[in-house]
Parts: C-alpha cells; structure tokens; sequence
C-alpha cells in the first residue's frame, strides 16, 4: 500500500467520526496527515520515519500516528447516545514531567467517559519553578502527555471530555489577562481533536457540554471555562491563620466575572435542555471556602449567581466535580439550590501530598482524602427502584477511599425562586454591605420565629440562622399594620419577600429592621 491511498483510506474512516461532533481523543488527524511523509509501516518502525524527518520530529509525528490508530479502537467502543451512561472517571492535576500510574488504574476501571477536570499538563513549571509558559512550551508540555504510555492506553480505550485550568492555561492562577490564552485555546483544541471545522474552535473559552443517555437515564456533561473570562485576583496584605499563603481578596463590583456574559448566558440554555444527572465540570472548587487559594468564594456575588441560576432553571441532578487543590474531598451544601448540592474534588493525579497532611478547613466536608495520588469516579445505578449515584474517591490502585450514596430523588429540584429586579438585593449581596447602608432585599423566607412577646418577627434566609450565609429581616411591632396586623413567621413561610430599609447590626451580625409595612411586600 503506498502513503497516499494508506492516509486516504484512514482519511475516510476518521473524518466522518469528527464531523459528527465526537470529541476525540487523538491530536488532530489533520496535522498528521499533513506532516505523515513515509510509509504506513512508520507505526512500527520509528527508525525508518527517523530518515526522513529527524529524530526529534520524528517522536512527534510518532506519537501522533499512535493516536490515530487508538482513536479508530476508541470509535468502536465508545458510549452510543442511546446507551445509559453506568460509569464515569474524572481527575485533575497530573504534570507530564513525572510518572503516572494511575491512567493505567483508570483504564482498568473501564469507565464510559473520563473527565478531565485541568491542570492535564503544567506547561508554566520548568525545573520546577514557576514560569509562565510561551505557546511553544504549551505544545511541548503536550507533546510530552502524548508519548506518556500509560496515558495513549487510557484514550484509546476511554472517550475523554476536557476543560482546562491555570497550569495548561499556561500561567498559574491567571484569568481574563493572560496574553497566550487564545493561542492556548488552539493547542488544547489539538490535542482533545476538536474537529477543525466545529464551533468550539471559534468561540471564545473552551466551555462545552454534551447529554448522553436515553429519557430517564440522560446525563448531562458541563465543562465550565474557569480562566478565558475571570477577572483578575488579588492578594491580601497578610497570610489566613494555618497558613502560609496570603488569600485571595473577594471580588465584587461591576464587571467582576467568574465566566462572561456570554458563557453565562450559555450555561443558561444548557441547564433548561432535560436531564437527570448533570455533573458540572469546574477547574477550581465551588462549595469549599475556608482556604486562601483560588475558588468560586473569591467572588461570593458570582458563586451566589451560580446557585440563583440552578434554582432559577429548576435544574435537578447537579453535582459538581472540581480540581485545583492537590487533595481529594467531598463537599456538601444542602441550602444553597433547594436540594443536597456536591462538590467532589479530585486533584492528584500525580500531584498529591503522599505523605501524611491533615485535611485542612472545611465546613462544607463530607469526607477527606488529603494525601495520596487519586481519582474521582461516579457510578450510576440506573437498575434501582430509586436510581443511586455513588460519588467516589478512589486510591491510585483503584480502591475506594471514600464515598457517597445519594438516592437520585434526592437531587430533585424545588419550585423557582421568584426573578429579582435589576437592583434588587440576594441576601449574599445585602451581606456585603456596610452598617447603615440602604438597600431593598429578595428572598425566599426559609426559617423565622417570633420573639420579644410578639414585638418582633424575624425573617430567615437561611435555615440556620447563626449561619455566616444568613440575612435576616426584622418586622417591628410598628409595621404589623394592614395585611400584616396579626401577622406571625407562618405568614411569611416558604414565601418570598422584599423588604427595603438601612443595613443594621445585631451582636454583630447584618439585618434590616422593617417599621413601616409599605417597605415590606410579599411576591406572588
């Protein structure tokens, strides 16, 4: 068989998979086809493409047939739409630079799709110190994961579905200023085989989302873009007790942004599409706030975002998967979207601690695995009366570490929140006031009780009202008048109220006093 007709026949057989929308996992089989300059025996023989290229480029293109070849294996196993998906492995955090036996773990496990959750290479670290990397360094850093053995099993076995983070961004903890960033786009794009004519490739960040799975049994699979959009950060004036770093300054005003209009606006659509699971992909982690490193808490009005859009979309089945952080832990908020909302995080591939660390703070955790190489996996039990999700830590042998089993009815979402005006407060914004600050404030009244004798009613947002998360608004005596005269907290129960009035402080903790009942209205 000579070059031409060997690349056109593999031509045929590759190129309806990408148009189809598949993300393959094989570097782009038109940058192959375009360098491939010897016979078809070069998949054997890396000495004889050695003759007519060289050597170094020679490893290249070697690592890039070997791809090709394990994309057409991974064609004929992967996940149909129509099949349910039972089995998910996701993980981050794992440098080029050193050994990796966990992707041959993860191959073993079998799952239906790996996901990759950023940090997939550490393009910003030479020598073993920070530097932001240039696009030839991104490259090389893929071009060593491409020759890693363990790793060109992995994705011709197991379909894989990406985001980025800081380090294969190309500059660690960068956000929307990073100069490189489009470029990094095209490499990332290249190696997880974008088709070259998809939409993916034009838009701006690399954002996606895909549903898998017959009616009830669909999972929908979100990879947010933490990095093209965020704004930038910055850094306190002294280190948080327990630690060394300095922390992150929480964010807020006009134009902070965790994503950009845009990706928010896409997520939107995304969480109206029908699903019953929906694992969100997300570099850094959401619910985890008691640390100085990077997270969705820097910017506490775009986190409260996410959480009014899940509810606002009636969005059931939401667990997050996170990375980042060079540990493993489970994380659980059962407040914030009406339902148990997860958070799992699993970041060391080959990046962990493997000595011993105690699990640092907390106070969201369900459980921990602070040292050790790791990966998350997620497995569905469609066959149940009650279908049950196990969210799973897992050793780099494979052992569970840790887990938890959560009935999929138990993820079901409530009735939505009603819309807030523009300029109309969240609690999480009223919180970020200052005493004697006016504002008007919406909210759904989670909890309340009367105290004083029936002189007050106090109005909870949250179920605990000793929570940091909770505002509370206090009707005085003076405003149960009207609709309100024989008034108690079941008036106001599960029901959504807005009440304007000045900022208030109360053993230290933020209120609004209400003293006029025309300040105070329910919303149907």
């Amino acid at each position: 068989m000579n070059t031409q007709c060997g690349l056109y026949k593999l031509g045929a057989v590759v190129t309806p998979l990408a148009q189809s929308g598949w993300v393959v996992t094989s570097i782009v089989y038109s940058n192959l086809f375009s360098r491939f300059n010897s016979s078809l025996q070069v998949f054997n023989n890396k000495h004889m493409l050695s003759r007519y290229i060289g050597g170094a480029e020679a490893s290249r293109v070697m690592a890039s047939a070997i791809f090709l070849a394990g994309l057409l294996v991974a064609a004929s196993d992967r996940t149909s739409a129509d099949e349910p998906i039972k089995k998910i492995a996701f993980g981050s955090c794992a440098t080029q630079q050193r050994p990796c036996p966990i992707w041959s773990t993860i191959a073993d496990y079998k799952p239906d799709w790996l996901l990759l959750l950023g940090d997939n290479i550490y393009a910003d670290v030479v020598e073993g110190r920070l530097k932001p990397a240039t696009p030839e360094r991104i490259q090389e850093a893929y071009d060593e994961l491409a020759r890693v053995e363990g790793f060109i099993r992995l994705r011709q076995e197991v379909p894989i579905f990406a985001t980025w983070d800081d380090h294969d961004y190309g500059n660690n903890d960068a956000g929307v200023e990073w100069e490189h960033k489009d470029a990094a786009a095209k490499m990332f794009h290249d190696f997880f085989g974008t088709p070259s004519e998809s939409p993916l490739r034009q838009q701006r960040g690399i954002y996606n989302a895909k549903i898998i799975g017959p009616p009830g049994k669909r999972v929908q699979m979100i990879m947010l873009d933490t990095r093209y959009f965020r704004s930038e950060l910055e850094k306190g004036a002294e280190p948080m007790p327990g630690f060394r770093a300095k922390p992150y300054v929480a964010a807020a005003g006009k134009g902070v942004t965790m994503l950009g209009d845009t990706q928010w606006k896409w997520l939107a659509e995304q969480l109206k599409h029908p699903a019953e699971l929906r694992i969100i992909g997300t570099s850094i982690q959401v619910l985890s706030d008691d640390h100085p490193f990077e997270k969705w808490g820097n910017m506490p009005a775009e986190r409260e975002r996410l959480f009014d859009l899940i509810r606002a979309q009636e969005a059931s089945g939401v667990v997050f998967i996170s990375g980042d952080r060079h540990l493993g832990e489970i994380s659980v908020d059962d407040q914030v979207v009406g339902y148990p909302l997860y958070d799992v995080t699993a970041s060391g591939l080959n990046q962990a601690n493997l000595g011993w660390r105690m699990p640092e703070p907390n106070v969201r955790r369900h459980s921990s695995l602070p040292y050790g190489n790791h990966f998350g996996t997620i497995e569905i039990d469609w066959d149940a009366n009650d279908p049950v999700v196990s969210l799973q830590l897992r050793h780099e042998d494979g052992e569970i570490a840790v887990q938890s089993r959560v009935p999929l009815s138990q993820l079901k979402a409530g009735r939505a929140p009603k819309p807030r005006p523009e300029g109309i407060m969240s609690p999480l914004q009223a919180l970020a006031l200052n005493e004697g600050d006016e504002l008007t404030v919406q909210f759904n009244v989670v909890a309340g009780r009367v105290i004083g004798n029936g002189e007050r009613i106090l109005l909870n947002s949250d179920a605990d009202f000793r929570s940091p998360k909770n505002f509370t608004v206090v009707v005085n005596r003076s405003a149960m008048t009207g609709d309100y005269a024989s008034a108690n907290s079941d008036r106001f129960k599960d029901k959504t109220i807005r009440a304007t009035g000045t900022i208030s402080l109360y053993n230290g903790a933020k209120q609004l006093q209400v003293d006029d009942a025309a300040k105070l209205s329910l919303i149907e």
